[in-house]
């Protein structure tokens, strides 16, 4: 099977992994949404960004390393495994004694078991990352699909049945618990390699070497994402931060299901056409146009939606969250245009590069922030869209000179997408004028969906016929290749 027959079975699977596992993980979330309060919300989200930031010293990049490498010898395995092992034990001691201190500086005593249970995690999670790794160097995204859905759907059941009894917050913390457990039982299952007790000290310098521009790299990529988290948590307390938290999470739902699909297959796929300029230039080219023919309109269509998607899926007591999710959904549009830049440094061996831009992208978000934070949450959320926008240029710029491919070129293909987008938000508003009161918000979101699909599909086809006819193109290899896999 050569490596293009790989990474569209891969992506197949990426499809189910992370359609499967969004549907699932979002059905619980909305569930769990009704039956807790915001300070639920905010305690884990409060909670998540001290496990994000201690998470950073467990990955250490070598999981990457793995993937990127042609070849692989036995006792890299050996040496990457005890490495994670001992970080995770090491991790897990340190965070625990550490829940108070964190505690005390949010003012939040609440947290202190919470930190020290999920301390645990760091273990737990370090049992697997290799394993992960084998999976990903080998396309095997169906074991990870199922591994991920089968971990949503025990630790989402156990956190509703917790929350129907009433044990609040816990639910949230035994969810999350439950779902690392499930994915490590059934990864170790799969996977006949097991770690031999044997180190090397050349192999882990070898990792090093590559891990520490992903170890800074994760740590300004956790600045970057956490740093509105952290100052909401702060200065607006944790109510803010689960409405926050809530339009949050419905971005990074949107982004699994349209933009992470493929990104997931990137990496190795960019990673075994390093030696091929022209074929690597293609596929960024058609994964990046791809994906933004799917991400734009939909992002456009959740910026009209937003106030009848909140009443119908979470209730009332979320309408806060609107204006957050309606400005969110513009970097929402962005990510769909820059989300592989970050597997082409790492696939071309330049993590330093990415490393770069970060230290840019949270360096001008800490600074957004911190200026807006003062106005409230939706200044918040508009000062990380707008840094976000500021970084995005020079992002483009280091792309175009690592694989020569022309700025112009690169972004007339968004073109398409952009005017049809336009088209279709046009005739959303036109319908939604007219039927907003006589229509409740569930026949609004139904029928208004269902007319913007009509209207987009009809530009791309009309405007854009030889777009069109490549996307068919795509659909059906993916169908087909769908069909003979699910048939093994």
């Amino acid at each position: 099977m050569n490596i293009k027959q790989k990474a569209i079975q891969g992506v197949v699977w990426s499809v189910i992994q992370n359609w499967g596992s969004q549907a699932g993980s979002l059905i619980v979330f909305l569930i769990l949404a009704r039956l807790l309060t915001p300070e639920a919300f905010g305690l884990i989200g409060l909670a998540n960004v001290f496990l994000a930031f201690m998470q950073i010293f467990l990955e250490q990049g070598f999981s990457q390393a793995l993937i990127q490498r042609e070849e692989i010898q036995p006792e890299e395995l050996d040496t990457a495994f005890w490495t994670h092992v001992f970080s995770g034990l090491l991790l897990t001691i340190i965070s625990f004694f550490l829940s108070g201190f964190v505690a005390e500086i949010f003012d939040q005593p609440k947290l202190i078991p919470i930190l020290q249970c999920f301390s645990f995690l760091f273990f737990l999670k370090s049992l697997s990352h290799v394993h992960k790794a084998i999976l990903s160097r080998t396309f095997a995204f169906k074991v990870m699909a199922l591994r991920t859905i089968i971990g949503i759907i025990i630790g989402g059941v156990a956190g509703i049945i917790m929350a129907l009894s009433g044990f609040g917050v816990w639910s949230l913390v035994s969810q999350q618990f439950i779902y690392e457990s499930v994915e490590v039982f059934i990864i170790w299952g799969a996977i006949d390699w097991r770690p031999k007790l044997r180190f090397s000290f050349q192999h882990l310098q070898g990792f090093l070497n590559f891990g520490l521009n992903i170890l800074a790299l994760k740590f300004l990529a956790f600045c970057n994402k956490r740093t509105d988290n952290l100052l909401i948590g702060y200065f607006l307390g944790e109510v803010a931060l689960g409405y926050y938290l809530i339009a949050f999470r419905v971005l990074e739902v949107m982004s699994q299901l349209l933009i992470s699909t493929t990104k997931q297959v990137a990496l190795p796929t960019f990673s075994r056409l390093q030696t091929e300029p022209e074929r690597f230039r293609q596929a960024f080219y058609k994964v990046t146009l791809f994906t933004s023919l799917i991400a734009f309109p939909t992002f456009s269509g959740m910026i009209i939606f937003t106030r009848e998607l909140v009443l119908t899926l979470f209730g009332e007591q979320w309408l806060p969250s609107v204006p957050i999710m309606q400005i969110l959904a513009c970097a929402g549009i962005l990510n769909a245009i820059s989300y592989f830049n970050s597997s082409v440094f790492m696939a071309m061996g330049k993590p330093s590069w990415k490393l770069r831009l970060s230290l840019l992208s949270a360096v001008l978000n800490l600074i957004a922030c911190l200026l807006a934070v003062k106005w409230g949450i939706v200044a918040v959320s508009i000062a990380y869209v707008v840094s976000s926008y500021l970084a995005f240029p020079v992002g483009q710029w280091a792309i175009s000179q690592l694989i020569h491919v022309p700025a112009r070129k690169y972004l007339q293909q968004f073109v398409s997408p952009i005017i049809c987008s336009l088209i279709m938000v046009a005739g959303i508003l036109i319908f939604k004028y007219f039927m907003i009161d006589l229509l409740d918000e569930k026949l609004l979101i139904l029928i208004g969906t269902a007319i913007g699909i009509i209207i987009y599909g009809l530009c791309i086809k009309f405007l854009y016929p030889p777009i069109f006819e490549d996307l068919l193109q795509i659909l059906e290899m993916l169908k087909s290749s769908k069909k003979k896999f699910s048939n093994r």
